[in-house]
């Protein structure tokens, strides 16, 4: 990779739900680890729904062990009914980055939404301009009708730009429609040069593992999830206020709890299966999403050597960057 030493380094570990990032980073950079890295990090959440206070297991929220002994940004930083999309996160990292820079650390994003890495990296493509009457409309609509109707009438419309849209990013599915309506073309017709953002050095790193292995992983961890007390979370979360059509309530593991009229499914193992078969196709498309990155090194998830040697190299390149990071201990010294 080639480096210039206005350019700030920051890694990248993207894979599929289930695949193991968490546990990949912790091995890499946690405060206990044998990794060269260990205590020279801190992550940055790519996670859409790790955002919402009160969502934890079915979102996966790391521990409060994993938190003390490896930093992480971007988690609970949401109301529980309150909206977080892509633009959001693309502003919240840059000020996690910056934080994160001056402590002399290193930021590695780590997550599994890929419209957020992407748009961070790459930036957004240009699109008409905004028409207030339009998206007042199309906001009145997603109020009365819901996201579930708005984001089919974008599939139908635009099926590229939908199927890259999470069912609870309302904002991007409003704005996705006001694009289709205004231009009469599909948003996913405005493409964007894949030109990495500027003042950084990107190392991604995508992580893999088959498909059969990561649809068994999926199948154990909703079965963890449960056995953790899932259901009793979405209750608690209904008796707080919460609803179906909350942006946090509609995503995979939440929106299943519920009947179309809104009420809770009783059914715990039908609920269960759903999430299960819900996961295991969002983890499908999550991999042909993370293929789109040209610039990513794939690495078994497993092989933390692997990702050890990748960073090595990088972090080389990187030596006339932030005081040649001697500041961040005598790991990294020797680079």
């Amino acid at each position: 990779m080639n480096t210039a030493s206005k350019h700030k380094p920051l890694i990248v570990i993207c894979a599929p739900t289930a695949c193991g990032k968490t546990s990949c980073a912790e091995a890499l950079f946690a405060q206990d680890s044998s990794s060269s890295f260990a205590g020279i990090a801190e992550v940055i959440s790519a996670d859409s729904m790790q955002v919402y206070r009160g969502f934890n297991i079915g979102t996966a929220k790391p521990d409060k062990a994993l938190l003390e002994k490896l930093p992480h940004h971007l988690i609970d930083i949401c109301e529980m009914r309150g909206s977080f999309g892509a633009g959001d996160f693309v502003r919240k990292t840059l000020e996690a980055a910056a934080d994160i820079y001056s402590r002399k650390k290193l930021p590695v994003i780590v997550g599994g939404t890929g419209f957020y890495i992407r748009n961070f990296i790459y930036g957004l493509p240009p699109t008409p301009q905004a028409d207030s009457l339009l998206r007042g409309q199309i906001e009145a609509r997603m109020k009365k009708e819901g996201a579930q109707k708005l984001w089919d009438e974008l599939e139908n419309l635009d099926p590229a730009s939908a199927h890259k849209i999470h069912i609870h990013d309302e904002y991007r599915i409003k704005r996705a429609l006001e694009v289709c309506i205004a231009s009469g073309k599909p948003l996913s017709s405005f493409s964007v040069e894949p030109v990495p953002r500027e003042g950084f050095s990107f190392l991604i790193l995508s992580l893999q593992r088959s498909r059969a292995e990561l649809y068994e992983r999926i199948d154990k961890r909703v079965d963890l999830m449960f056995e953790q007390g899932l259901a009793d979370e979405v209750r608690s979360l209904v008796s707080s206020g919460c609803c179906a059509e909350d942006s946090a309530m509609q995503a995979i593991g939440y929106r299943e709890f519920f009947t179309a009229d809104g009420r809770l499914n009783e059914d715990i193992q039908a609920v269960k299966e759903r999430i299960k078969k819900d996961s295991r196709a969002y983890a499908k498309r999550q991999q042909t999403f993370f293929k789109a990155f040209t610039d990513a090194i794939p690495l078994n998830a497993d092989d933390i050597e692997g990702c050890e040697k990748k960073i090595t190299e990088f972090l080389a390149g990187a030596e006339n960057t932030l005081d040649s990071y001697a500041k961040f201990g005598h790991n990294i010294q020797s680079f």
